[in-house]
């Protein structure tokens, strides 16, 4: 039997970008499936202040020279790629002149909420998609991390529901405590409509606040995870009014919880189709 495909998407991953728990989590969660067996990907963007010499990122040819159409716009996507030798694991940077080549990454030098933080992250939520179906790749499980791909679970079960890469893939969602401080522009859930998609499909996004961008992943995902110890009320209420499948916070130095409820999931998915 092959193994399962696990992919991960995430904003920040050590040692290339740590900003919170995010990039611990996800720095060490890959690798610990890997080693009980399951094949990985993991997809982040190229941030501006990610060294690219000393983490020797290389662009891969064939993988870039896409472009990702928000409010109409076309917008070039370029595909990077670093080891982690320690690993063995590879992981793909999505890069954009525009929206990623800054110095600071998503508040500016005064702390302010960057305006177009709903276009880098429609970007990026799209772009990690097309690029997984260029990789050619069926991932089994998709498990994102941070409010910065809180579109994917949504774009996975409207315009990609039925594509051959995404159709068997299960998503899991995972909820950290303060993961973002600022709110959306106003515009962001009419730009995040994609395909066949409408209005009404991001409506539960159009808040634009934390809790917001949470709440539509929680609704579209098949599965939550509550990552952190501390987590908002509300969002936690909704978790549980979801009825979805919930690994409950539990720091294991092993993970063999993530492991177990991967498998239950993709377990579950099999049972069906049987």
């Amino acid at each position: 039997m092959s193994k399962s495909k696990l992919l991960f998407i995430t904003h920040e991953m050590s040692p290339f970008l740590d900003l919170t728990k995010i990039s611990e989590i996800t720095r060490q969660l890959p690798q610990a499936m890997q080693e009980k067996g399951y094949e990985i990907r993991i997809l982040m963007p190229r941030f501006g202040n990610i060294n690219e010499r000393r983490n020797r990122l290389h662009e891969v040819i064939r993988l870039s020279g896409m472009n990702i159409i928000i409010n109409d716009n076309d917008n070039p996507l370029i595909i990077k790629v670093a080891s982690i030798p320690a690993a063995r694991m590879q992981v793909y940077f999505l890069d954009n002149e525009e929206y990623f080549q800054r110095k600071y990454v998503f508040e500016d030098k005064d702390g302010k909420f960057y305006a177009d933080n709903d276009e880098r992250m429609i970007f990026f939520c799209k772009g990690a998609l097309e690029t997984v179906k260029k990789l050619g790749w069926a991932p089994d499980i998709i498990h994102c991390h941070g409010w910065m791909s809180a579109l994917v679970p949504a774009y996975l079960k409207t315009t990609y529901k039925d594509d051959p890469t995404f159709k068997n893939s299960k998503v899991v969602y995972s909820i950290y405590e303060d993961d973002s401080k600022g709110t959306m522009n106003a515009d962001f859930a009419r730009k995040a409509v994609m395909g066949d998609m409408t209005d009404k499909h991001t409506e539960v996004y159009k808040p634009g606040t934390n809790s917001a961008l949470y709440e539509g992943a929680i609704q579209y995902s098949d599965a939550i995870v509550i990552a952190s110890e501390n987590i908002d009320e509300d969002v936690l209420n909704n978790v549980k009014n979801s009825n979805k499948s919930v690994l409950e916070f539990n720091s294991t130095a092993d993970f063999e919880n993530y492991y177990n409820f991967y498998d239950e999931i993709v377990n579950e998915e099999l049972a069906h189709v049987v």
